[in-house]
This record gives C-alpha cells, sequence and structure tokens, in this order.
C-alpha cells in the first residue's frame, strides 16, 4: 500500500512538473510618446482577469501562463486604453512593448494627465524630489549644476570645470550626502568620475532624497542622497552631442544602445570635458621678484587646465526566464587637472597637477518574480585605477606668471605620489511582495578600501602605524504598506559596522519610519523620521593627499532627522497649472564632523562638533501655461548652531567655548532661483520646437569664520559676498528632437561670484551646442 501511494504522489508530481515546464509568460515595458518608461500603468489578460502593474522602470509581467489567444488591455488615468491581442506558445517568454497616447480627463474640475516616473517618485513618503533630466539634454549643463536648481540643493565650485565642489543639502553637506547611480553607491568612483564632470545627459532622472534616505539605496547616508537614474527607456538608440565655449571649453557626449529580439545587448555612454579655465580673476597680487604690490588686479588663471574622458559600456542579455537583466560591464577613464591655487587665492602654484584614472569592472543583475513576489537586485564593482600628484618643480609662482626657486621651508613642498585608491563593493537587495499593498524588504552593502603607494619626496607616504585601509558594511530591513493614492508607510532599520586597520572599529544601529497621507488624489501630507548615523570616511581619516588633511580621531556621526511637508497641484480654467512644494526641516547631530583651516591656510583639516542644532525650511512654486510657458521659483532657509558648549584651551583644560550657540560658519543660509521658459512649437515646420528659458541663482552672504567673533567693519572679519547670477538658453529642435542646436550664456551681467571664500569662479560664458537622437532603427 505505501509503495502504490509512493509511486501514485510521483507520477503526480511528474505530471506537474510536465505541465509547469510547458507554462509560459508575458513580459514587456509601457513607455510614452517620448520613449519615458510609464509606472502604474494597469495591465488586464481579459480571457483570464489576471491584472498587474507596471514597476518604476514601466515593466510588467505575467507568469505561469498556458499557451494560447489574450487579449492585454493597457489602461491608466491620462491615457488612452490600449488593446493588443497576444498568441502565446509553449514554454515561450512573449515580449510586447506598448506605447500609450496622452489623454486628458476632467477630474472634480482638476485635469489629471497621466504620472510619468518623475511624478511618481515625487509621491513617494519620503521627502524626495525627482527632476526629468530629458529637458536638459540640450544643454551643456553636468550633474552639479542641474542639482543647483533644486530646492534645499546648494553646489559649491571652488573654480571652473572640473574644480572641486561640495554639495550642500538641507545644511548637510561633504560626506554626509552620498550619491548613486541606478542605486548603486559612487563611493568608489575616483576622481575621473564625478557628478561635476558627468554631463546631464547620461542621466533619465535625478532623484535627491533629503534627510531620510530608504533602505534600497544601501549607504550611511546622514543628511540625504542623491541617486542618479540612467534607465534603459530605448532599446535600440543614438544621442551624441558637442558644445564648444568660452575658455576654450569643449564637451562630448555619445551615449547608444542596441538589443536584439533574442535580447542580446550593448549598451555604451562616453563623453569628454575640457576647458582651459583661463578665466579672468580680481585678485591682490605682488610681483615675487620687486615686492610690487597691486590691489584688486584683474589678471587671467595661467595654470588650471583640466580634461576627462571616460567609457561605460555594458554588454549582456535581458528579457530572459533567469533575469531581468544580466550586464557585465567596465568603467574606463582618466582625468588631468592642474591646480591654480590652494584653499584660498593667496596661495598660488604653477607646477601642481593631478592625473587619474578608473579601471572598474561591474556585474548588474535584476530579476523580478524570482519566485513568484521576489524581486532581486545584485550589483559589485571594484576599482583597479590610480591617482598621482605631482608637483617636482620646487618653486613659488605669483599671480603674474613669474617663479623663482623655492626657499627651504617656504611654500608647498615637492611631490611625486603614485597611489591606488583600492575600493570594492558589493550590494544585494531583497524585495518580497506580502500582498498587493505589503512588501519586506532586505539590502546589504559592502564596501572596502585600500590605498596603496609611494612619493618619491615622502618616504613615509602611506606607511606607518596605521595603514589607510577600512572595510565597511551597511545591512537595511524595511516593511512598507501602501494603499495606493491613499496613504502609505515605511518602517526601516540599519545596521552600520567598520573596521579601520590596526586603529579602530564601529557599531551603529539607526532606524527610521515615513508616512504619507493624500487628502486629495493632488493634495498631499508626508513626513519622516531617523536615527541616522554616518561612520567616517577614508579621505576623512586618512586625508585625500591633495587639500584635506587626514584625522584617525574622528568619531561616528549621529543625528536626530525630522521631516515633514506638503505638495499640492491644482489647475484654474484647466490651462493655468500651479504647484506648490514645501518642506520643514529639524536636525539635531552629535559628533558633527566640520573642516577648518590648518594653521597655514593651505589645507583642510576635519574635527568634531559635540552637536549642531538646525532648523530650516524650503519651498517651491511653479506655474505653467498649456504646453507654452513655465516659470517656477524656490526659496531655501537653514539655520546651524553651534551646540558644544565647553572646549579644551592651550593648557589643556576645559573652558566655555566663546562661540557656543553660535552660527555655523562658512555655510549658505539663504538662497533660492527662479527659472521661466517659453516654447514655441512648429515653428518653421510641424515637429520643430523653439524653447527659449532663463534661471536666476541668488546667495546671501554669509561669514567665513565664526560670525560673533571680530567686527563687521574690520578688514579681518572675512564673509563670502551676495550673489546673484543670470543664464540664459535657446534650444532649437527639428524633426520632433532628432537634430538641436543650443545656446547658453551663462553669468549674464559678469558678475564676480564666490562659493567658497576669495575662490573665484567663471564671468561670462557663451557656449554653442548641437545634439543628434535617433532611436527608430531596429535589430
Amino acid at each position: 500500500m505505501y509503495f502504490r501511494q509512493l509511486l501514485l504522489v510521483c507520477l503526480c508530481t511528474i505530471a506537474l512538473s510536465s505541465h509547469a515546464q510547458r507554462l509560459s509568460s508575458i513580459r514587456g515595458v509601457i513607455q510614452n510618446q517620448t520613449g519615458s518608461p510609464l509606472p502604474a500603468i494597469t495591465v488586464r489578460i481579459t480571457e483570464l482577469n489576471k491584472v498587474t502593474t507596471s514597476n518604476q522602470g514601466g515593466e510588467y509581467r505575467f507568469s505561469n501562463l498556458t499557451p494560447g489567444h489574450y487579449t492585454l488591455v493597457f489602461s491608466s488615468i491620462g491615457f488612452k486604453t490600449l488593446h493588443k491581442k497576444v498568441e502565446l506558445k509553449a514554454e515561450e517568454e512573449s515580449h510586447i512593448e506598448v506605447t500609450l497616447q496622452e489623454s486628458t480627463v476632467d477630474l472634480n474640475t482638476v485635469t489629471v494627465v497621466g504620472r510619468t516616473e518623475v511624478q511618481e517618485v515625487n509621491r513617494q513618503a519620503f521627502n524626495v524630489t525627482a527632476i526629468d533630466a530629458k529637458q536638459l539634454y540640450n544643454s551643456t549643463l553636468d550633474l552639479s549644476s542641474a542639482l543647483d536648481r533644486v530646492s534645499g540643493v546648494r553646489v559649491r565650485e571652488s573654480g571652473g570645470v572640473g574644480s572641486n565642489f561640495n554639495l550642500s543639502l538641507n545644511g548637510f553637506s561633504g560626506n554626509r550626502i552620498r550619491y548613486f547611480i541606478d542605486g548603486v553607491p559612487m563611493d568608489n568612483f575616483g576622481s575621473s568620475f564625478q557628478i561635476n564632470n558627468i554631463p546631464i545627459n547620461i542621466a533619465d532622472r535625478l532623484e535627491v532624497y533629503k534627510g531620510v534616505v530608504p533602505i534600497w539605496l544601501g549607504s550611511d547616508a546622514l543628511g540625504g542622497a542623491i541617486n542618479i537614474v540612467t534607465g534603459d527607456r530605448f532599446r535600440n538608440y543614438v544621442d551624441a552631442s558637442y558644445s564648444y565655449g568660452s575658455f576654450n571649453t569643449h564637451r562630448s557626449v555619445v551615449n547608444a544602445a542596441f538589443t536584439t529580439k533574442g535580447g542580446f545587448t550593448f549598451r555604451l555612454n562616453a563623453f569628454q570635458n575640457y576647458s582651459d579655465n583661463n578665466y579672468k580673476v580680481t585678485v591682490d597680487a605682488a610681483d615675487i621678484y620687486t615686492g610690487a604690490y597691486q590691489r584688486n588686479a584683474v589678471l587671467r588663471r595661467f595654470h588650471d587646465t583640466y580634461h576627462n574622458e571616460t567609457v561605460v559600456a555594458n554588454v549582456g542579455v535581458v528579457g530572459k526566464k533567469f533575469a531581468d537583466q544580466l550586464l557585465l560591464g567596465i568603467t574606463l577613464g582618466k582625468n588631468y587637472k592642474e591646480f591654480q591655487t590652494g584653499a584660498r587665492m593667496v596661495a598660488v602654484f604653477g607646477g601642481w597637477h593631478r592625473r587619474g584614472n578608473i579601471v572598474m569592472p561591474t556585474l548588474k543583475y535584476r530579476k523580478t518574480d524570482l519566485i513568484k513576489g521576489l524581486d532581486v537586485t545584485l550589483n559589485a564593482n571594484y576599482n583597479l585605477g590610480q591617482e598621482r600628484n605631482i608637483d617636482t618643480l620646487s618653486a613659488r609662482f605669483d599671480w603674474f606668471g613669474n617663479s623663482k626657486p623655492n626657499v627651504s621651508g617656504e611654500g608647498r613642498g615637492r611631490s611625486l605620489s603614485k597611489y591606488s585608491n583600492n575600493n570594492g563593493l558589493a550590494t544585494a537587495t531583497v524585495n518580497y511582495k506580502l500582498s498587493e499593498r505589503q512588501a519586506l524588504a532586505l539590502s546589504n552593502a559592502f564596501s572596502t578600501f585600500n590605498r596603496k603607494g609611494s612619493d618619491v619626496f615622502n618616504p613615509s607616504f602611506t606607511r606607518g602605524d596605521v595603514r589607510p585601509r577600512l572595510n565597511k558594511n551597511v545591512l537595511g530591513l524595511g516593511y512598507t504598506y501602501d494603499e495606493k493614492d491613499k496613504w502609505s508607510t515605511s518602517i526601516f532599520g540599519k545596521y552600520l559596522y567598520q573596521n579601520t586597520a590596526g586603529q579602530s572599529s564601529f557599531n551603529k544601529l539607526g532606524f527610521g519610519a515615513a508616512v504619507s497621507y493624500f487628502v486629495t488624489p493632488t493634495l498631499q501630507l508626508k513626513a519622516s523620521y531617523e536615527r541616522a548615523n554616518r561612520l567616517p570616511e577614508a579621505n576623512e581619516l586618512f586625508g585625500d593627499v591633495e587639500l584635506v588633511e587626514g584625522n584617525l580621531t574622528l568619531k561616528p556621526e549621529e543625528s536626530q532627522n525630522i521631516n515633514a511637508g506638503l505638495s499640492y497641484g491644482f489647475a484654474v480654467k484647466e490651462d493655468h497649472r500651479f504647484l506648490i512644494n514645501a518642506n520643514a526641516i529639524y536636525r539635531y547631530s552629535y559628533n558633527y564632523i566640520y573642516s577648518r583651516f590648518n594653521q597655514n591656510q593651505s589645507a583642510l583639516v576635519l574635527d568634531n562638533l559635540d552637536g549642531v542644532f538646525t532648523v530650516g525650511g524650503e519651498g517651491e512654486v511653479r506655474y505653467s501655461y498649456k504646453k507654452l510657458f513655465t516659470l517656477g521659483t524656490t526659496l531655501t532657509y537653514q539655520y546651524l548652531q553651534n551646540q558644544q558648549e565647553y572646549v579644551l584651551d592651550n593648557y589643556g583644560n576645559w573652558v566655555k567655548s566663546p562661540v557656543y550657540k553660535d552660527q555655523m560658519p562658512n555655510i549658505p543660509f539663504f538662497f533660492g532661483n527662479v527659472d521661466a521658459s517659453v516654447t514655441l512649437r512648429n515653428l518653421g515646420q510641424k515637429g520643430n520646437v523653439l524653447n527659449i528659458g532663463y534661471n536666476m541663482l541668488y546667495v546671501h552672504s554669509f561669514w567665513l569664520y565664526w560670525p560673533s567673533r571680530g567686527i563687521a567693519s574690520d578688514i579681518t572679519k572675512s564673509g563670502i559676498p551676495m550673489q546673484l547670477t543670470h543664464d540664459m538658453n535657446a534650444v532649437y529642435s527639428l524633426k520632433n528632437g532628432r537634430y538641436n542646436i543650443g545656446l547658453e550664456v551663462r553669468n549674464l551681467t559678469n558678475r564676480r561670484l564666490y562659493d567658497n571664500f576669495s575662490l573665484q569662479k567663471p564671468g561670462r560664458g557663451f557656449y554653442l551646442n548641437v545634439r543628434y537622437f535617433f532611436n527608430s532603427f531596429k535589430i
């Protein structure tokens, strides 16, 4: 009897297995008329009454289907319903791509248009702003310049193209802000691949998370995160552009993808930047030979050339049963940068420069419904690149270009260092749908850092008691409940571990929550909280071998972050549309890591403050009239206060700090921008578009040092003056965007601009950009 029962079970299992093996599936991508993926589109199989929705990448999938004829129905508010007939064969995965046509539906006198992926990101419970990078493709902007137009964001640069930059987000800056590309941390990308040398054309959209960061961005971000989404909007396309402008500036970009019907794909992103950066500056200069001193001399920078070249290539398969995407890639790049000044313009260099490269193999894997409801994403890379820091002239320079041999003990010491900041990274994210509304997510990000190198003039370079080496791991677990377009909540926890070779190790636990509620379909309230932690980075502990000195005694930062905000969109007489966003922030940070000048003000030193209190707010108002005119403005205010009450004096005694409860210095606290554009369609012939745009940036003046010290009328009380810059652009697109030509004017009024004390930025510049885009060929 037992034998017969066992045989029956085996036969049933074999039969079921045979049947399962013959099951088929349907998958595909839904996009709009411009090729952008459409999330939250309802897809129904009429004959089976099966329903699913497209994800953030516009992707949808039906599994375990029997062979036969089916009708797919694609529908969403704002788009015309589309019916698609499909014949499904045994053991086949049918790939169906569709393009939906926009329509408008009047809902309670408010015109609702189908939401784009950017709009879907902005509707998350987190305090996030997403911007559509595609709208800026015909400009010469890099990623940092585009981010500088987002409320709460301030990008500070020390000069022209390729200069050092520091991004501030709601008062937090530096390493408190983490950068990602398609969700992969960019901590180990080196100097050849940074957001101020990556053109805007490489991105599909930019996501700015302010304060609380979701766990799928696996990192120890304290103040926020920037996620650069490259996307795969087109299976086969070529997008190439070239620009030339003032100060002998050249930029070129080529993006392309080729995908066969069988799923083999090749993707390429290549870009190049070059600039002499020989713009004029106003500076107090002294002749190094005669000592003749000239105040407010107008002179050209003579040692500030920068160029970089980067290629990102990926090859693999898409749309397979075992993987939605499996790509092997390589990132290759190099850069060359000359240093004209140190941390201040009084230090002039004429022979110091840096060379760097990136050689980074990559692996990307993504699978939706690996088993029903389980999505898996894996990424790994390792940077084998090298950096060289070179200054062998042993000479002193002045602003007139004169030089003379260096006297021992004066000026900058010689350097001929060659080192590798070898970084490895492996990330994994697993998301499991418990039900249509509930999901669990688990993420882990492991990174390693090891600096090896030598300096001919400094035998102790990267040697000593502590090797520049560390390992870090960030583990996250989260739960989400989403009652779509009504309310949603996310709760999560993070465990951080870091080990510094021969020095110390840190363990930190953080947690948080985010909630969103829709009062009406167009009025959203959101709030979030996180006890966030940040572990000191390698460049903070060991220095960056350039302008930052290391400090091995740094402690991890901790911050209590609270965000609250609202978003409201409405229309007046249908043609006049308004969008209002407002957010309030509260931060209290312990062991706040801040920078100060070293003793001779030639470099920066990092240190901890017991506490820093931050409160602020930001707002955005946007208006549009039909598809003809847009106007928008953003405004940000943030107040950072020193909470360290006692400090050590020169004798080792604890005394009350003279700057206790003082406003934190050298941080912009009030800034905003205004932008406007006019779009003239079918100009010249059908399909041609002329767009004329304007952008103004305002930054209020702020003190370089502690505000309570010194007298405002005293020359020794230094500050960064108020900044006001105007930019204009005009872009003419022909044949529905295939051919594009653009003209830009930056710093139209030729004002002196300073993001950092005495480090002057370029004056008025003119730039011409031409772009070709083609995506209709098939393979």
